[in-house]
């Protein structure tokens, strides 16, 4: 399975010149727990999470900040084609709880660690495609049955 099929889109996205309170009230309002960073010119900056935040009772740690000052500069990413395994290696791997989803240079989705759980809420594995069985004739010995004296009995 990959990443594309378990992926959120669009991604929620926050200026790195933004402040820090309004990103949670977006984060907040959107059922979300990270948001990429961007700057002015569009590339991705960073991430922020509720963490860096401070989460429900943040307020003092948010007040008088910018995103920038909290957000989470280290970036890995994964791509559209990335395994989800590979995904699940690469957060712990480098100790982060979401992968932008780059193809080429376009932001296209986040996978979360909590996509991951849902996938494995769900119970969903990998398909596999189902083999043909061929079966020769006139293979092997006879085929013996049993009678009712437990006998064997050949044909």
């Amino acid at each position: 399975m990959r990443v594309a099929d378990v992926m959120s889109a669009p991604v929620r996205t926050v200026a790195a010149a933004a402040d820090a309170a309004a990103a949670w009230e977006q984060m907040r309002r959107g059922k979300v727990r990270h948001l990429v960073v961007t700057g002015s010119d569009g590339r991705v900056h960073g991430v922020l999470s509720a963490t860096d935040l401070g989460g429900r009772f943040g307020e003092p740690v948010r007040s008088g900040r910018r995103v920038a000052d909290l957000m989470t500069e280290k970036v890995v990413v994964a791509t559209p084609q990335t395994t989800v395994r590979e995904a699940a290696n690469l957060m712990r791997g480098h100790c982060v709880n979401c992968l932008p989803v780059f193809e080429g240079q376009t932001l296209t989705g986040i996978v979360t660690v909590g996509d991951l759980l849902e996938l494995l809420g769900r119970g969903a594995e990998k398909p596999s495609p189902r083999s043909q069985r061929w079966v020769l004739k006139n293979r092997g010995p006879k085929h013996r049955r049993r009678d009712r004296d437990r006998r064997v009995v050949k044909r």
